[in-house]
């Protein structure tokens, strides 16, 4: 029974955290924009950078190779 003394305001603090915590995120703008960000991920028509190497071929993709002649 004297675990609740220490259970129901710890328990207390911890809803205050989560409470505070969500309504921080609330007044920062976190949940402006649920949606763009999935759709960002299947936007294939964004610009790519150039690699560095100056060949402009996107880095993120196997080089090419011709086969070799017989």
């Amino acid at each position: 029974m004297e675990i609740l003394y220490l259970m129901v305001p710890l328990g207390l603090v911890l809803v205050g955290i989560g409470l505070w915590a969500f309504f921080w995120a609330v007044g920062s703008g976190q949940f402006d924009d649920l949606d763009s960000p999935g759709w960002s991920v299947l936007d294939d028509a964004r610009q790519r950078k150039p690699s560095s190497d100056g060949s402009g071929g996107d880095p993120s993709q196997p080089a090419t190779q011709e086969p070799p002649d017989p």
